[in-house]
């Protein structure tokens, strides 16, 4: 395998997920959805959870830590976190009942109406966070599903689907994580300046 042709492959595959991001302006007005409904919850006391599986966790807890920590403005507290991180809690469940659950049962205990979870999946078919989506269907809170091409389950129990048009795993992640830093100082933003 030739090293350098393969990185520059993968640069060009990127860049080209990205341009049809840029190129997809219905994709953009549901990233400006997800933002004005973010700043809404947060601004009304809400908190914003995030979920996911595998490097799709790391990337639910990297984004809950830039609302909770700081993104670009020295600032208070955003309340977000990722549900994954009580690993007791997680192991538990999976095994006396079933990982499928895993979100669903957490996100029943601790969310309440006008909160926010975020689910990650490349595939958009992950059991856990369409069975937690259904369960902030019937309490009323908010679901952003950050998916591949086709949306997948989560398409249909979503509120706002930011689905990136890839069906390639990293190239998807990777646009995960740029839309949840654009979301994350657009959030910021308005709460912390436009005062």
């Amino acid at each position: 395998m030739d090293s350098k042709a393969t990185i520059k492959q993968r640069l060009e595959q990127h860049q080209d997920t990205i341009q049809r991001i840029l190129a997809d302006e219905q994709l953009q007005d549901t990233i400006s959805k997800v933002v004005d409904t973010i700043v809404d919850c947060f601004s009304k006391g809400g908190k914003v959870f995030f979920c996911g599986n595998g490097g799709s966790a790391a990337d639910a807890q990297h984004l809950a830590a830039e609302f909770s920590g700081r993104f670009y403005i020295d600032r208070g507290v955003l309340p977000s976190e990722a549900l994954h991180c009580n690993t007791s809690y997680m192991t538990a469940v999976a095994n006396d009942y079933s990982f499928d659950i895993v979100y669903a049962r957490l996100i029943a205990g601790i969310g309440k109406e006008g909160d926010i979870l975020v689910g990650l999946s490349t595939s958009g078919n992950s059991a856990n966070i369409v069975k937690a989506f259904e369960i902030c269907k019937e309490k009323g809170i908010k679901t952003v599903g950050f998916t591949g091409e086709t949306g997948g389950k989560m398409k249909v129990v979503s509120d706002y689907l930011i689905n990136v048009p890839s069906t390639d795993t990293p190239r998807i992640q990777e646009a995960h994580i740029t839309i949840g830093h654009i979301v994350c100082e657009l959030v910021e933003a308005a709460i912390f300046t436009n005062k």
